[in-house]
């Protein structure tokens, strides 16, 4: 009997080790245990990493993010925007490859309402959101208050992206990318999709490096901005593609905040100075009826009498489509500097910027939608905008 009850009290006390040892590693995989994250405007969120299977995105640029590191099986509802299928819904961009769309648009024209979406929508619509029934919202709708708020009344998680000034290369993309991962237990995709934008900046920097200051053209960006408003005199001082792709631009000293206009008295001035245009597909609907009322417009322009006009994708659709973004960087240094980026051909390089992005290769898709006018290229300013 004394046998017998020694070896109960040692199987218990195994028992009661092996309770207090450590987890199986299948509890701590991420479905199960509970972290606080920091999102992108500072608020402290708590959330189960791995667990959640409805997800809602809202606000520009949300689902676009999500569609970069989430599984869009997972979407509970889109915005209307998003969904081409409806035919009452801003559709100010249908024109303009949105790569997300183009990738996944049959997934999001299945599902339900979240919000109508789009410029004129700038507050999220919780009844919609709580009818998808959601575990979790992305968000884009940068305000404290408000993400609060929403959280309370909706009774999930609402984790609140953001980007940054500079866009795809700003830490603030890279941030959001890491949230995603962290959120959605998908960290090994996020950092691999941060370190390919790191390195593709790398680079183009290594190609421009050794290029003499005295040797670079001087280049005139254009159509860059809203959607509605942008044409040839809107433009930017500071443009990020230009700074990695080593650029000298053309207005630079003329004090210009983020994107803005020029008069058009200082345009005509620098003509004679542009020795290359670059043009945002966002603005040739603009820049049409313009150039109808007035074809000397541009005659001022060195680059225009030379032919030296062209034309990269809209990157600014529903906010920033940060691959497209990065691959007009790819554009823009092998248009002024075409001998060092002679290597670099525009079409297999939007289908590997895509595939890491969106895993589809899209460049095909790209160019035949209406608002990218064939694809990157030369402009042909005796037809073009006939």
């Amino acid at each position: 009997m004394k046998k017998i009850a020694a070896l109960l009290l040692a199987m218990t006390l195994l028992v009661s080790l092996a309770a207090c040892g450590p987890k199986d590693p299948a509890a701590t995989d991420g479905s199960t245990e509970t972290i606080t994250v920091t999102d992108m405007i500072g608020r402290t969120v708590t959330v189960t990493p791995g667990s959640y299977k409805k997800v809602v995105c809202i606000g520009a640029g949300a689902l676009r993010m999500y569609s970069y590191i989430g599984d869009v099986s997972l979407l509970a509802g889109v915005e209307d925007i998003d969904n081409t299928t409806l035919s009452t819904r801003p559709q100010m961009f249908d024109s303009v490859a949105r790569p997300y769309v183009l990738a996944f648009g049959d997934t999001f024209n299945a599902l339900p309402s979240c919000g109508v979406g789009g410029p004129m929508a700038q507050a999220a619509e919780a009844e919609k959101i709580l009818a998808c029934n959601p575990d979790i919202v992305i968000s884009e709708f940068e305000d404290v208050s408000k993400s609060d708020a929403l959280q309370q009344q909706l009774g999930v998680p609402v984790v609140v992206l953001g980007a940054g000034n500079d866009g795809v290369f700003d830490a603030k993309f890279a941030g959001s990318m890491e949230l995603l991962g962290k959120v959605f237990a998908q960290e090994a995709k996020a950092s691999k999709l941060v370190k390919f934008v790191n390195d593709e900046k790398a680079a183009i920097e290594a190609k421009v490096a050794n290029i003499p200051e005295d040797s670079k053209p001087s280049v005139y960006i254009c159509g860059l901005g809203n959607w509605g408003t942008t044409n040839h005199l809107m433009t930017a001082e500071n443009y990020v593609s230009f700074r990695v792709a080593g650029v000298k631009n053309a207005v630079s000293g003329l004090g210009i905040t983020g994107i803005g206009p020029i008069e058009k008295e200082k345009f005509v001035e620098l003509g004679e100075q542009m020795d290359i245009i670059i043009m945002d597909a966002a603005a040739v609907k603009n820049i049409k009826p313009l150039y109808a009322e007035d074809p000397t417009m541009f005659d001022t322009c060195k680059a225009w009498k030379n032919g030296e006009v062209y034309l990269e994708m809209a990157y600014n659709a529903y906010y920033t489509n940060y691959e497209i973004a990065l691959i007009n960087t790819w554009f823009i240094a092998k248009t002024v500097y075409p001998d060092a980026f002679s290597d670099v051909d525009m079409t297999a390089k939007t289908n590997q910027i895509t595939q890491e992005f969106l895993g589809k290769a899209l460049a095909d898709e790209i160019f035949a939608c209406p608002g990218s006018f064939g694809g990157y290229g030369k402009i042909d300013t005796k037809t073009f905008f006939q």
